[in-house]
């Protein structure tokens, strides 16, 4: 992908600006940005003040091409290219179509590895791999599991349920050929940041509804996965809790960009009281695989993460949810100028590591 000038400036100037000392970038931020008592990170402050003075608006207000290609860019401008030993761009073939995807290696793996299934966010609408590079690459080299980042249909052109039947496709054909991929078919997992984070947690309850008896989506026995790990998900599109009052304006997602989403992903057909469109509002959550669900403080979604967590706690599902108070949503994905995004990463690396790794890998 070629990038212009002015992002090839950009990336420069933001990782000029990380290197300042602290009380330096304390001054460009003006003044603490502290909500709900919690202080926001001071490089999303400088990150969140750049953007404006470049004069990049919320997603909701562009056309929907241009808001695709300036999320590729923040992708690439504020990314982090960590190196991972092998990084191969693949297609997974699914019932319907082949999907884009891009599985991340990292050295010294011996024999069938763990691994995760992660998916992009981007409200549904936006995104794609490069949005997930990061995220991607400090897991797999952090965990020691291969990821699979799957490119999933996006809306409107392709509403619901179009990125929900990509994802299980996706899942089931890993988890059902996981020596394909090298995998130890015991020890897969799914994830997803944000849009994806829902995705991972709809695979979750689909699977686990055809374990107990529900219908089942292949003529087999549906594995079900073995970790769950769900960064700033969406979880229920049918509320707006208090986080949407308390972040829906100047940060870096706004209630406005949820609106966007919702009646993207929606389109003519789709519920936001359904279930797999708001994984909170199932009936029944017992038997989903156990959660590690990391929220951010400065996040419209924060409120609706927590709540599904205490709803799977309440199912008896093993759950470890971590707010990271000051880091805003989507900056999950900027980990190498994010120091609350490094952390947040840092700590599901560790479950994941717990969980899905081998004691053989390193």
């Amino acid at each position: 992908m070629k990038h212009s000038l002015a992002d090839r400036i950009a990336r420069l100037v933001v990782r000029s600006l990380i290197k300042l000392p602290a009380p330096v970038k304390r001054g460009l931020a003006v003044r603490p940005t502290v909500v709900d008592g919690q202080t926001l990170d001071v490089n999303t402050q400088v990150g969140l003040r750049l953007m404006r003075l470049a004069g990049w608006s919320d997603f909701a207000s562009m056309p929907i091409e241009k808001a695709r290609a300036q999320l590729s860019a923040e992708a690439w401008i504020f990314g982090d290219e960590l190196p991972i030993e092998t990084v191969e761009d693949i297609r997974i073939p699914a019932a319907h179509l082949d999907l884009p995807a891009r599985i991340y290696r990292p050295a010294g793996l011996t024999g069938p590895a763990g691994g995760l299934v992660h998916f992009h966010g981007g409200g549904w609408t936006l995104g794609d791999l490069a949005a997930a590079d990061a995220v991607s690459r400090w897991l797999a080299h952090h965990a020691g599991v291969v990821v699979i980042s799957v490119d999933y249909r996006l809306a409107p052109e392709n509403p619901f349920p179009a990125a929900l039947d990509d994802a299980l496709g996706a899942y089931l054909q890993v988890a059902t050929h996981a020596e394909e991929y090298g995998l130890d078919p015991a020890r897969i997992g799914v994830s997803g940041e944000s849009a994806g984070g829902n995705l991972a947690a709809v695979v979750a309850q689909e699977t686990a509804r055809a374990a107990r008896g529900g219908p089942s989506p292949t003529p087999t026995p549906t594995p079900t996965p073995a970790l769950q790990v769900l960064f700033q998900p969406v979880t229920d599109l049918s509320t707006k809790r208090a986080s949407y009052r308390l972040f829906g304006e100047g940060f870096t997602m706004t209630e406005a960009d949820m609106d966007f989403y919702r009646r993207s992903y929606l389109g003519d057909h789709g519920s936001a009281t359904d279930p797999r469109v708001s994984p909170l509002l199932a009936d029944d959550l017992s038997g989903v695989a156990p959660a590690y669900i990391s929220t951010a403080g400065f996040d419209v979604l924060r409120d609706e993460g927590e709540v599904y967590a205490r709803r799977l706690e309440l199912a008896g599902v093993p759950v470890t949810l971590v707010r990271t108070p000051s880091l805003a949503h989507s900056a999950i994905n900027v980990p190498g100028i994010c120091p609350p995004a490094r952390d947040a990463l840092l700590a599901a690396a560790e479950s994941i590591r717990s969980a899905l790794a081998s004691d053989t890998d390193v």
